[in-house]
């Protein structure tokens, strides 16, 4: 794992339950604002799921983004977040 992809997922733990940020979020609290893509590539590579829920990063448009165990997933996840 790379220092970039280290910094991210610090970032991304960072992230409150129930809530979601954006890549670029990620990418500017890493102090790299125009790397949005390289945070997806990061998070896309996440081996530690439960402990950097990278599932609560979203685009900035609002979309929902990649996941590495599939877009449904990761809607369930939000969604179930936001009713706990």
């Amino acid at each position: 794992m790379t220092e970039f992809e280290k910094e991210v997922l610090k970032a991304v733990v960072k992230i409150p339950f129930g809530e979601t940020r954006t890549y670029k979020w990620v990418a500017e609290k890493i102090k790299r604002p125009r790397a949005y893509r390289a945070v997806a590539n990061a998070l896309r590579k996440n081996p530690y799921l439960l402990v950097a829920p990278c599932h609560r990063v979203i685009k900035s448009c609002g979309d929902i983004g990649g996941y590495s165990q599939g877009q449904a997933q990761k809607k369930r996840l939000i969604k179930l977040e936001k009713t706990i």
